[in-house]
This record gives C-alpha cells, structure tokens and sequence, in this order.
C-alpha cells in the first residue's frame, strides 16, 4: 500500500481490523517539517510584537488604540479556530491549511506596509483569520498521519516549537527594532508561511472528503462570534476603558451572557454544531480542557507583560528583555521533548500533566517573591521552572484530547479544547491587564508631574527612559508592586488543577489512525455532532487501571 493511500484510508472512518499505521520515513518527516513551519510562525505572531509595540505605536501615533494590535488578533484566531475544526473533519484539512497560511501572509504583508494603525489592526485581523486554522489543522493533521502510541514524541517536538517561538519572538522583535526596523517583523514570517504552504501542497497527501450533508452551522458560527467578541472586550475595556457600573460595561455583560447562553442552547440543538458540547460528556476531555484553561489563564496573562517589565524595572533593552526569556524557552523545550518521547515509548502519560501542574505552581509561587532588587540570574532560574513546568503536560494534554475520540471527529475535538484554552488565555492576559491598569494608577499617576502630559498609556519603555532617573524608579518601583503579587494569585488555580489531573482515566494510546476512541461513551449508542458512535465500535485502545 502506498503513503498516499495509506493517509487517504486514515481520513475516513475505518474498522479496527484494518490495519492503519499512517505516514513513514521521509514522506513523514517532511509533512512534519511543512506543519512545524505554519506552527512556528503562527506562535511567533503572538509574541514578536509584544517588544516592538511601544515603538511600533509611536511611529503610527497610536499609544491611545495600542491594545488593539494584540486584541484584534487573538479575536480573528479564536473565533475560526473551532469553524477551522469542523470544516477540517467535513471536508478535508489539506487545502485549509493552504487557505490559512495564506491569509496568514497576507496579514502580514498589510501590516508590514502600514501606514496608519487602522491599516495595521486590519493587518492583523487578516494574519488572525488564517492564524486560527494553523494551529489546530496542523495537530488535527497529525493525527491523520501518526498513531495516537507514536504521536506523542512529535506532540513533543510541537511543544519544542512553541517553546523557541514564544522566547523566539521577543528576542527578534528585539532585535530588528534596534537593527532593521520594525517592519522587518511583520515581513520576514511571510517566507516561512510561503514554505509551510509549498511542503503541504506538495507533500501532504490529498484528503477531500464527501459529506453526506453540506450543511453548515451559520447560525452557530454568529452566536460564537458574539459571545468571543463580547467576551474579550468586556474583559480589556472593565476597569479601564469604562467603569464596571457604566451603562456601556452593563450592555456589554449582557449581551455576552445572552450570546453565550443562546450558543450553547443552540449548539445542544445543532444537527452539525460546530462546538458540540456533547463532547463534555467524555470524563478525560472535561478534566484536560479545565485544566489547560487554569494553566493558561495564568501563564499567558503574566508571561505576555515580563518583556516590559524588564525593561522597565530592570533597565534592560527591548534585545535583552527578549534574551531573558531564554531560560523558559530551555525549560520548556528539555520537557516537551522528553515527556512526548516517554508518553510514545511507555504509553504512560498521566503523572504528565500532574508535574505540570506541581511544578509550575512552584514558579508562580517563587516569581511571587521577586523584588526589584532581585538578581537577573536568580529571576531567570524562576524562568527556567515556569518553562520546565509548562512543557511537561501542555502538549500532552491534546494527546489525551485526541485519543478519547474517534477519528471522524478529532479535528472538532482538538479545535474545541484549543478553543477553550484561547478564551482562557484571552480572559487572563485581559483580567491581569485590568487589575494591573488599576494597581497602577494607584501606584504611579500621583506622581506623574502635572501638566507634562504624562499618562498611564503613554509610559512606554522608551518614553520612561527619557525622564529623570528619580521619576523612573518610581515608575518601575509601580509597575513592579502592580504586577509581581499578582503571581500569587494563581498558585491556588494550579492546585486545582493538580487535584482535576488525579481524576484522568488512562487509556492505552491507540496504536492505528482509526484506533482512538477509547472512552465509555464508545459503548453506548450517542453521537457528537458527525461523530457517530455506536456498541461494538471501539477502537484498539482499552481501558487500563489509572496509574
């Protein structure tokens, strides 16, 4: 049998007797290497920025709408991510995939041309269009192509990748500010998407599927549409933009708890939802989803602000900001690696994502006890542990997503947890902006001098660097009272989290394409969405005593 009909014969459902294993050799390793690309830029996008803001925004006289950069983005990417989902299960991934990093490149290359911040938040909604689908088509692909057994060391290499891109990021915007230019940032991805787009087309094989029904959620699409929107800009505009009681925040709140309300109604009700919550019912996927939520709400809200930071209590250059990040970069990348290594040669995962938890409960507990006065050396030790903590069970928690559910509907399972993980990566960096905003006109706008035109949106680094060193260790004395203690805040949420992965059920990895599902739904008549399971369907994966 040919690679080719091998990966045509994983796309559509198969019974367990057939033998199924998926891709191999060099056909294997450059499908792999095509999806690492879209990955890799795609996670890139969400951090190189994050040092060469400030001066992006002073260039395009934007300090005022800064946050939209980042916020339009993060809304384009999580509401396809989950219709990227779908369509992928319905149709096929392949040409998806080209379709997304195409729209992730041409994103770019509008923001790379701005001249104004309207062109540049058009830009990156564009880049957020296609940035959603990357991600969850290139894992969902991966389970066309790898077992759930030997799935677990390239899951590891995925864990590899986000780690270099999320220390990568602004260590290179970083650098092409103070080398380049800022503009570099947005054009030197659009290469690397262009390469990701070639090695699919040419490598990836063909996965057109005919549905039985072409029907399409659009109603259900809408309904999320509202609530993200809703959603994230409740949590970036409360406290800040507007007061918690204006009648603004109140339309606001409402309009969210109504869209979330009616989509989950609606969804319950769908013949081909694009979130089916039936998925919930699976004990694994519950536990996991949480999990990666409480993980990230921490994680992503604290890490997105460590850049300026730095550079504003520790005096460091955007470059050098960006090199502290390295150590969870390192962390990260020995763990990911090794756990996914571990998980394919023993099939055991469960204490996985229970270190996890542990570890980086520790780091946000030790990042709590950071001064001013703290030595670069030891506060890159505490770095190096949140990223040993974060790539012990980050990837391995999609693994266990994968192998509860049957092929048919992997790419709708992945796309729903990456969903929910997104909204609580959203809502933390958001919650944390806006308890951060508050300590800090608390902290440091009494003693801005009045009448110099000062404000809490206009205290970029660079801005800072230009006032009286006096002024600037009040500032930095501020931003550090404001944001450190926060880090304390989510040790109880790891806990929780620590407790939730004792619970996991383990399942022996499925060893063929067409062999997971493992779950008890698998032996009761029920369907999730397309998903349709029903008694003597198992997959080769059985149930084991959890260790």
């Amino acid at each position: 049998m040919s690679l080719f009909h091998r990966t045509e014969k994983a796309a559509a459902p198969t019974t367990a007797a057939e033998p199924d294993t998926g891709l191999h050799g060099k056909r294997l390793a450059l499908v792999f290497i095509g999806l690492a690309i879209g990955m890799f830029v795609s996670s890139l996008s969400e951090t190189i920025a994050s040092t060469a803001l400030p001066t992006i925004v002073g260039d395009l006289h934007g300090v005022q709408i800064m946050q939209w950069v980042e916020t339009t983005y993060i809304l384009t990417s999580t509401i396809t991510m989950p219709i990227y989902g779908r369509l992928g299960d319905t149709f096929g991934r392949k040409r998806l995939l080209v379709l997304s990093l195409g729209l992730y490149a041409a994103g770019k290359g509008v923001c790379g041309m701005a001249p104004s911040m309207a062109v540049l938040i058009t830009g990156r909604a564009i880049s957020g269009l296609g940035g959603g689908g990357l991600i969850i088509l290139s894992q969902a692909i991966l389970a066309d192509v790898v077992s759930a057994r030997q799935r677990g060391k390239y899951m590891g290499a995925i864990g590899a990748v986000f780690a270099v891109s999320n220390v990568l990021g602004p260590i290179l915007g970083g650098w092409f500010v103070d080398v380049t230019g800022w503009r570099m940032i947005f054009w030197f991805t659009i290469p690397l998407a262009v390469v990701a787009m070639v090695m699919t087309a040419r490598f990836l094989p063909n996965d057109w599927r005919r549905p039985t029904s072409m029907g399409v959620d659009g109603l259900g699409m809408a309904l999320m549409a509202v609530a993200v929107v809703t959603l994230i800009l409740a949590s970036a505009w409360g406290g800040s933009t507007f007061a918690w009681n204006s009648w603004e925040m109140i339309v606001l709140i409402v309009a969210c708890v109504a869209a979330w309300v009616g989509f989950v109604v609606h969804e319950n009700r769908a013949k081909r939802p694009i979130v089916p919550f039936g998925l919930f019912r699976d004990r694994n996927f519950t536990l996991v989803t949480v999990c990666g939520m409480l993980v990230f709400i921490g994680f992503d809200g604290t890490l997105n602000y460590m850049p300026t930071y730095l550079q504003l209590v520790n005096d460091l250059n955007p470059m050098n900001a960006g090199l502290m990040m390295v150590p969870i970069c390192v962390g990260s990348l020995v763990t990911s690696t090794a756990t996914g290594f571990i998980a394919s040669k023993t099939g055991r995962y469960k204490w996985m994502p229970i270190a996890m938890c542990a570890v980086m409960g520790l780091g946000f507990f030790l990042m709590s006890t950071v001064t001013p006065e703290t030595s670069l050396w030891l506060l890159g030790t505490y770095f190096f542990i949140w990223g040993f903590g974060v790539g012990l069970g980050s990837q391995i928690l999609v693994l266990i997503v994968q192998n509860e559910f049957p092929h048919a509907i992997v790419g709708t399972a992945t796309a729903a947890n990456n969903f929910f993980r997104q909204i609580a990566s959203t809502l933390g960096t958001a919650v944390v902006g806006s308890l951060f905003t508050t300590r800090l006109t608390e902290y440091v706008l009494p003693h801005l001098p009045k009448g110099s035109g000062l404000t809490l949106a206009t205290l970029t680094p660079t801005e800072v660097g230009r006032l009286p060193r006096a002024l600037q260790t009040v500032i930095g004395r501020g931003y550090w009272e404001s944001l450190i203690p926060l880090m304390l805040w989510f040790v109880p949420l790891l806990a929780v989290g620590l407790v939730m992965m004792c619970f996991i059920k383990r399942h022996r990895l499925a060893t063929t394409i067409s062999g997971s599902g493992n779950h008890v739904l698998m032996d009761q008549t029920t369907s999730v969405g397309d998903g349709k399971r029903t008694a003597g369907t198992k997959g080769s994966g059985t149930s084991v005593p959890p260790k």
